[in-house]
């Protein structure tokens, strides 16, 4: 028997709403509790991109069920966190059904197949786009199911989850995501073990580190131009193109993965690009959470986050608020936050009816004004 956890009575209408640079879902149902959804656009063009599935996590109905989050920081374009928003959960699917369950395999799988499948598609449009060689994507998901969590990630994207603490009314911060920033320690001595010939594997530029002076996150989906040598020329932009040939790929598509088994006092968990990160720190936003009403926490964190991002500018928050897409960049990023609540008693419930959600964030065409 298929484990489930499903309220159909609370499901109603999937989709979300938009006001302005704004797109937001304040409270919606997934099979072992509630949601909440959110994305703010700082860019000309929205790189974010984000997903909850729930129901059949594979392409048969005697597979798993549970809920799939997903979240997809772009940089360089919107090719490649649209790809994997229009790709990767129907990839995980299909080796789900595949091995008839969920599992860590499993998602480094569907990685690499979204992966594959993307440079292919680069490599097909080489001669008439050469700039999707320079497109990448951040990829975060989070999979719930049969009283697990599944985590994947590369980039630096970021999955906290909140605890009740013991003997304190407080939830406790935990962060369950593996980054992969250059400004992280740890980070730039993997790349420098990973290439000892190069003493350039990782430059500061302008206080910042970056991989070859060009890129801050080391693992990714798309990105070819820093994989794949034949993408590393003309036609590609100057600005692109490394001037010694590579003999292996500089980023990687590796997932980093984590699977937690649910505690009865795993509340919530909060998936978000590092936008939001950038400006709240961990415990910030779990206290945000936990001292908040359900219904448009999301869009509560990401104005704690633009709250912030005016402060360290000296201007007013509603000042930020009237800087159109574009311009807004050089406030804040792209920030996408979507909170996932856990219901103890809905986690390993029996077998019911399902009713399947499928939302994806930030589908809309941006104007001006914002939350």
């Amino acid at each position: 028997m298929v484990k489930s956890c499903w309220n159909p009575s609370a499901e109603g209408d999937s989709g979300g709403r938009v006001d302005g640079l704004l797109w937001f879902k304040d409270l919606g149902q997934h099979m072992c509790g509630e949601f909440s959804m959110a994305v703010i656009q700082a860019n000309s063009m929205l790189e974010d991109q984000s997903q909850i599935e729930s129901g059949p996590l594979s392409s048969t109905t005697s597979g798993p069920y549970g809920t799939f989050i997903g979240v997809y920081d772009g940089h360089g374009g919107t090719e490649a966190s649209r790809y994997v928003n229009d790709n990767l959960f129907s990839n995980l699917k299909s080796f789900a059904s595949e091995h008839q369950e969920i599992s860590a395999d499993v998602l480094r799988k569907a990685f690499s197949t979204t992966e594959e499948n993307f440079l292919s598609l680069v490599r097909k449009q080489w001669h008439v786009k050469p700039h999707m060689a320079s497109v990448g994507s951040c990829c975060l998901i989070g999979i719930i199911c049969n009283g697990l969590l599944y985590i994947a990630n590369v980039g630096d994207s970021r999955v906290v989850l909140g605890r009740s603490g013991r003997g304190t009314k407080q939830a406790k911060a935990m962060q369950l995501s593996v980054e992969h920033n250059a400004s992280i320690d740890t980070v730039r001595e993997e790349l420098r073990s990973l290439h000892p010939n190069d003493p350039h594997i990782v430059v500061k530029k302008h206080r910042v580190w970056r991989l070859k002076g060009l890129i801050q996150i080391s693992r990714s989906i798309g990105d070819a131009y820093l994989k794949k040598a034949e993408f590393n020329k003309e036609p590609l932009l100057p600005k692109f193109r490394l001037p010694e040939p590579f003999q292996k790929p500089i980023l990687s598509a590796e997932p980093s993965v984590l699977v937690h088994k649910l505690h009865p006092d795993d509340q919530f968990l909060i998936f978000a690009s590092d936008g939001l990160w950038e400006h709240i720190s961990n415990q910030e936003a779990v206290k945000i959470v936990q001292t908040s009403p359900r219904n448009g926490i999301a869009r509560r964190l990401i104005k704690a986050a633009l709250k912030e991002a005016a402060k360290k500018r000296e201007m007013r928050y509603s000042d930020l608020r009237k800087i159109d897409r574009g311009v807004r960049r050089h406030f804040h990023d792209d920030i996408t936050v979507v909170v996932v609540f856990i219901d103890p008693n809905l986690i390993n419930g029996g077998s019911s009816s399902y009713f399947p959600l499928s939302i994806k964030g930030g589908r809309f065409a941006a104007g001006a004004g914002v939350p």
